[in-house]
């Protein structure tokens, strides 16, 4: 575990997060994913970080080295309305499995539902909207009071994420991407040797899993992707996109 100069724990109220983040890139992308989770959550962002999780096909190897480091850590869980009954069956299991401690249900503002939604169809017209609604304007909200938090994002994953940094300015936030650099078969490796469930739907053919009408199964050869948002060029929720600068932002 790399020793952090006392400088460097001082914050210095000129500097922006942008710098901050950069700033941190460059002192520590060097290290492995278990230093990261402990960095920031015992030195870096102690008690102001929490874990976002979709709880999908790929979610349980961070929330494994969150909770290797400290259960405690909050995982804020967006439960959009729209989600595979095997996926909350997911959540309990892999809560009871690593103990997590404080595991927070996030849920879209009934009245936003109700005004832009309320036959469930948001999907087929405005699909950004419907994600808008019901996972970004949450996950604003549960943010509010923390000073950083942890995504399980790949550079593997798509064309944006090809240059995921380490450490990652979100507004007055930053965003903490310990698995940045993993590829698929280190995470199935990692996940094999740590004897972590797997979410059941990858055996049905989903790779990639989010809510109902926009997940689909992946044909053998197609990207692991594939399945989201089939049809459109729609590959990302929104939720990574900055919550201050359109009010969106897994």
């Amino acid at each position: 575990m790399p020793v952090i100069e006392a400088a460097e724990m001082v914050a210095d109220p000129s500097e922006s997060t942008a710098e901050k983040a950069q700033r941190l890139n460059a002192r520590y992308s060097g290290l492995s994913a278990g230093d990261v989770v402990a960095l920031a959550v015992e030195e870096l962002f102690a008690g102001g970080i929490a874990t976002v999780s979709s709880f999908g096909s790929e979610s349980v190897v961070l929330l494994h080295l969150v909770s290797e480091i400290d259960p405690r850590v909050p995982v804020l869980f967006i439960d959009t309305g729209r989600l595979f009954d095997e996926t909350l069956e997911y959540r309990r299991t892999v809560v009871e499995r690593l103990g997590l401690r404080d595991v927070r249900t996030i849920r879209p503002a009934e009245e936003r539902l109700q005004a832009l939604d309320p036959v469930k169809a948001l999907w087929m017209t405005n699909p950004d909207l419907c994600c808008r609604i019901r996972k970004v304007e949450p996950l604003g909200r549960a943010v509010v009071g923390f000073d950083a938090w942890f995504t399980g994002r790949k550079r593997f994953q798509t064309e944006g994420r090809a240059e995921l940094p380490l450490f990652e300015a979100d507004g007055p936030r930053i965003k903490v991407n310990p698995l940045a650099d993993w590829s698929a078969a280190e995470l199935i490796a990692y996940a094999e040797e740590h004897d972590l469930p797997p979410h059941p739907l990858v055996a049905k053919g989903y790779p990639s899993i989010g809510c109902v009408p926009c997940t689909d199964r992946v044909l053998p050869g197609e990207d692991s992707r594939a399945g989201r948002w089939r049809g459109s060029d729609k590959d990302e929720c929104g939720i990574h996109y900055g919550f201050e600068s359109d009010g969106s932002g897994i």
